[in-house]
């Protein structure tokens, strides 16, 4: 049995308020369920830009807040699950982090995750956001769920831990430049044949900040296939089917997880 997925690749623009994209959002979203979707995945960070680091600095707990409370109250109102992105999250001791959330269809916040790799140096969210502590693997509708964001893709490491936790698909949010898109577009691939596993990368298109966003939201099977694929520079919804069963039979068919070593 498979679970339709539906990748919401937004555009993130300058010029548009938070109010005016959130509107968007129930929008698209509400199409997206129209259109049978049962898991909607939103990119990191759209609310403000992944490279607004103004706003990360400057950003209240109110409007984290808002956005829990707001993308909860949509995956209730539509019933479906929704990997709602990210958004800045201030703790109790003042700290701030890039923190996705995952809503059930009850309207449950199920996970939060606190990104671990923090990209840019002092020039980028690493100045100005701390960086979360532990990996997070959760059971979903697409089995064993990794959630990872945007720069973590180019760790390796990561998604093997994952992997072994039982890891079937992987969930990547992301704000990801024009600029390097072809690695975006390669890892996404690579984290998939490596593993076996299903991966759903989500990005965003427009340009904040001075910087331009590269599209691309791709869903990759566990055999390394792009399965959907979308454009390099418009908003729309990219919609895939994830069969567990694919990850089995791939895994029984070539053992090359069970073949690795320890140096």
């Amino acid at each position: 049995m498979s679970t339709k997925v539906a990748l919401i690749q937004l555009a993130v623009n300058g010029n548009e308020s938070r109010e005016e994209r959130d509107g968007r959002v129930a929008l698209l979203l509400m199409s997206a369920v129209a259109n049978g979707a049962q898991f909607v995945v939103l990119p990191e960070l759209w609310s403000m830009g992944a490279f607004n680091t103004e706003y990360m600095r400057t950003s209240s707990s109110s409007s984290f807040e808002f956005f829990r409370h707001s993308l909860s109250g949509y995956a209730l109102a539509c019933r479906v699950w929704l990997h709602a992105g990210s958004d800045v999250e201030i703790a109790t001791d003042g700290k701030r982090y890039n923190t996705s959330i995952l809503a059930n269809p009850d309207g449950d916040v199920v996970a939060t995750y606190r990104k671990l790799h923090l990209w840019g140096g002092a020039e980028g969210e690493a100045g100005v956001l701390s960086a979360g502590d532990s990996p997070l693997i959760l059971n979903t509708p697409l089995g064993r769920t990794g959630i990872t964001t945007c720069y973590e893709l180019r760790f390796p490491e990561l998604y093997r831990a994952l992997v072994d936790k039982g890891a079937q698909t992987y969930l990547v949010v992301a704000g990801w430049p024009q600029a390097r898109i072809e690695h975006w577009r390669t890892l996404l691939r690579a984290r998939a044949i490596e593993n076996q596993a299903w991966v759903v990368g989500v990005n965003c298109v427009g340009t904040h900040d001075g910087v331009t966003m590269g599209g691309y939201s791709t869903v990759v099977s566990p055999r390394g296939d792009v399965v959907a694929e979308g454009s390099a520079d418009g908003e729309e919804i990219v919609y895939a089917d994830i069969d567990l069963d694919a990850v089995t039979q791939w895994r029984s068919k070539f053992n090359w997880l069970g073949d690795r070593r320890s140096y």
